[in-house]
């Protein structure tokens, strides 16, 4: 695909699966918190109610893990009929408390691509998730010299983008996104007039995945990090 960013000034990234490993952690703790369940419900029983649960306590707790921990227990209360024990809610509290506590893992040459973005670009983060959880995983990439801004959405909507890229004084025309899904780093962006690039992760929560005709956006859709670097340098 052609593409022209010539006007680009600003370069925002995702940072969940798009700078740092974090939906695998996810998926590894439904895992183990279908293990702790397996006497009330099937797996797929509590894989699909988990899910509801967590699409249904959005409004209220937003993205990120503490809202995952309580979804999960408001879960295993229902699954059990309130009959879960308060050893099971202990382990579930733990599982949580693993999570946040996991070493960030930077995704492939992600430093490399920064390092040589920084001196040509304005670069910031644009994530979604709890506030603490991502300053801390920010603190421990050691990326945050990198970064002009970061900003922890409640959500990544047109409108989320068009009245930060406001606040911070950006042209959209200028301004480029980076990240793993279509739905909150690409499409969003795409509908107001700036430019967004795909980089897929191999493995992407179900809220997230949406199906779109290609044809109809214009985004470059590349296989890692580094191929900007082609469109950029």
């Amino acid at each position: 695909m052609e593409v022209d960013y010539s006007t680009i000034k600003v370069i925002g990234f995702d940072a969940d699966d798009t700078l740092w490993v974090n939906e695998t952690y996810f998926r590894d703790t439904e895992e183990r918190f279908a293990s702790l369940l397996e006497g009330y419900e099937t797996k797929n029983k509590i894989d699909q109610e988990l899910f509801k649960m967590e699409i249904k306590n959005l409004e209220l707790y937003g993205y990120g893990i503490k809202g995952f921990v309580l979804s999960m227990v408001e879960s295993a209360l229902e699954l059990s009929n309130n009959q879960v024990s308060q050893q099971t809610i202990g382990e579930i509290l733990d599982l949580g408390k693993k999570m946040l506590l996991e070493p960030v893992e930077l995704l492939d040459d992600v430093k490399t691509v920064l390092e040589q973005l920084k001196d040509d670009y304005r670069l910031i983060v644009l994530t979604k998730g709890d506030l603490l959880d991502q300053e801390r995983k920010l603190e421990k990439s050691g990326l945050s010299a990198y970064f002009h801004h970061v900003e922890v959405l409640s959500d990544k909507k047109e409108d989320n983008y068009s009245q930060l890229l406001e606040h911070l004084q950006i042209d959209v025309k200028d301004f480029l996104m980076i990240g793993n899904s279509l739905k909150s780093d690409v499409l969003p962006l795409i509908n107001i007039g700036a430019q967004a690039v795909h980089v897929p992760f191999h493995t992407t929560w179900q809220h997230e995945e949406v199906k779109v005709e290609e044809n109809n956006y214009r985004y470059l859709k590349i296989s890692k990090l580094s191929d900007i670097l082609e469109y950029l340098k």
